[in-house]
């Protein structure tokens, strides 16, 4: 299995508005899975992350919306909880099916238009693509949904940055499947397993490679980055099939955020709003640990195919063009 629509229970969709350079993603599971949220970074944009908490009564979420747009791309999570209601999905409340639809944002109003967001039209349509597409379609990656107007290695400037994108992943051990999905938009850079950057901080405007690490790092120091407060991020949904808790799906996302420290340097700053969520669609018995190892390494390929598949765009270099 590579492709995360082949996770039985799920369905994932984009809305891109490339013009603009902005978009959202849709994870939908219409027969509601156990979520949970782990929320790290220092200026996170988020929606109905509070009845995520283990204590809270609300057990099942039908949708998880990663959107561009930053505050203002909440919306989407209105139009894709609309789209769903249309088709009859969410909790039963007698009167009318409410569906429960959390969400996270990143920061893309520096590229394309920043009068430009993801809204009510682009949450249905993430939803309405995700429900209709054939799960046999690979998930499109790269420059689309939520990763339409990301970039990484901003810490020296936003102008000597890299476009990066969305990425996803597989990881299977026997009937056991994980999955990743992530839209990187790091103040910092993204490297490989063998620790080369894959896009990252650059030397100059002009210049279309990263710096090596150590280089950007030390340049980092000896000087002043006009860095935008909050205008960074990284939001992802780890999908699996196990059977899981609220408390144990949360410590799933937890050990998830390792991804993010193995493959994003520096990572979960003041100017992140690094955000994890994770859904369980409750087939497969299995151990959390086992669930959220598998995690770890589903959300690091995802995040360096969200770089590795990027490609140029909005002045910025990627790492695929």
């Amino acid at each position: 299995m590579a492709d995360v629509r082949q996770i039985p229970g799920f369905f994932i969709g984009h809305a891109t508005l490339e013009e603009a350079g902005t978009g959202c993603t849709a994870i939908v599971c219409p027969e509601g899975a156990v979520g949970a949220v782990d929320v790290r970074g220092g200026a996170p944009a988020t929606r109905e992350t509070d009845l995520l908490r283990p204590e809270e009564t609300v057990d099942r979420v039908n949708a998880v919306v990663l959107s561009g747009g930053s505050a203002f791309g909440l919306t989407a999570a209105s139009g894709a909880a609309e789209e769903l209601e249309r088709r009859g999905i969410g909790f039963d409340m007698g009167v009318c099916k409410v569906p429960i639809v959390s969400s996270a944002c990143v920061f893309d109003l520096t590229v394309g238009s920043a009068f430009v967001r993801p809204g009510l039209a682009e949450g249905a349509a993430a939803v309405a693509d995700a429900l209709d597409a054939d799960p046999e379609t690979p998930l499109p990656i790269g420059n689309v949904g939520a990763g339409t107007g990301c970039s990484v290695g901003k810490f020296l400037g936003p102008e000597r940055s890299m476009k990066s994108g969305l990425g996803t992943a597989v990881v299977e051990a026997g009937p056991l499947l994980v999955g990743a999905i992530a839209a990187v938009n790091a103040v910092g850079d993204v490297i490989a397993p063998d620790g080369g950057v894959i896009a990252g901080a650059r030397s100059d405007p002009a210049a279309t490679a990263p710096l090596p690490l150590d280089a950007a790092l030390g340049a980092m120091a000896s000087a002043a980055a006009d860095l935008t407060p909050r205008a960074n991020t990284t939001i992802s949904c780890v999908i699996t099939n196990a059977k899981l808790t609220k408390p144990q799906a949360l410590r799933v996302a937890q050990m998830g955020a390792d991804a993010y420290a193995q493959t994003i340097v520096p990572t979960h700053t003041s100017m992140d709003g690094d955000t994890i969520f994770c859904l369980a669609s409750g087939q497969v018995p299995a151990e959390q640990d086992l669930v959220g190892l598998l995690a770890v390494r589903a959300l690091s390929a995802a995040i360096v195919e969200a770089c590795a598949k990027a490609k140029g765009a909005y002045g910025l270099p990627g790492a695929a063009s």
